[in-house]
């Protein structure tokens, strides 16, 4: 993407997510004060991401999970997951949960588009190609959001990180790959509509 084009993109994104978090501040009160009845405190989980460049932030979501027991680890969880409360639930299918990385955007360490950032650990596993991925800032969502929008569900059932990679993991590579090499500015805005529309669709994700 050419200097200008990533002015225009950041500019859109500055813009952009300043008015979608202040436009947004009742809803995130809402959520923040279920979150607190429920389940007390705290209210948003904070975890490491790799970024642009391949330097880690601290991606923040609303939480939506009780705490883990003490030695489970686990990158992933599926709708099945005793931890995972009722607003919890409620916040991840229509992706409530998401909306505080505004701030994330805000402070440049995300893009409103851009490739799902992964942890530190499986970023480990990228291939030297794979590694084009770091050019670009993570973003909120992308084409792989959309299409495994009921991310929940392929990974209930069984163990959900083993399920990951035998399901998600590939496609969601290639699918990355690709906005890197074609994104573009109108591309990015149908990805935003488009993901605003995914958690009222059908559209499961292919097998």
């Amino acid at each position: 993407m050419a200097g200008s084009a990533q002015m225009l993109k950041r500019s859109f994104d500055l813009v952009a997510s300043l008015v979608g978090f202040v436009v947004l501040i009742p809803v995130m009160i809402i959520v923040a004060v279920a979150i607190v009845l429920e389940s007390g405190w705290p209210i948003i989980y904070r975890a490491e991401r790799t970024g642009l460049n391949g330097v880690p932030f601290k991606i923040i979501k609303f939480r939506s999970m009780r705490s883990a027991p003490a030695g489970a680890h686990s990158h992933h969880s599926g709708d099945d997951d005793p931890r995972i409360t009722r607003v919890g639930g409620f916040i991840r299918k229509f992706k409530f949960d998401e909306l505080p990385q505004l701030l994330n955007v805000i402070f440049g360490k995300m893009s409103l588009v851009g490739p799902r950032p992964e942890t530190t650990e499986y970023t480990k596993l990228y291939t030297e190609e794979q590694m084009v991925i770091f050019s670009v800032r993570p973003g909120i969502t992308d084409e792989a959001s959309i299409v495994f929008s009921d991310l929940g569900s392929i990974l209930s059932g069984g163990d959900p990180d083993e399920l990951y990679f035998e399901k998600v993991w590939d496609p969601k590579m290639e699918l990355r790959m690709k906005y890197v090499h074609e994104h573009s500015f109108t591309g990015d805005l149908a990805l935003i509509f488009r993901t605003l529309a995914a958690p009222f669709s059908k559209r499961s994700s292919p097998e």
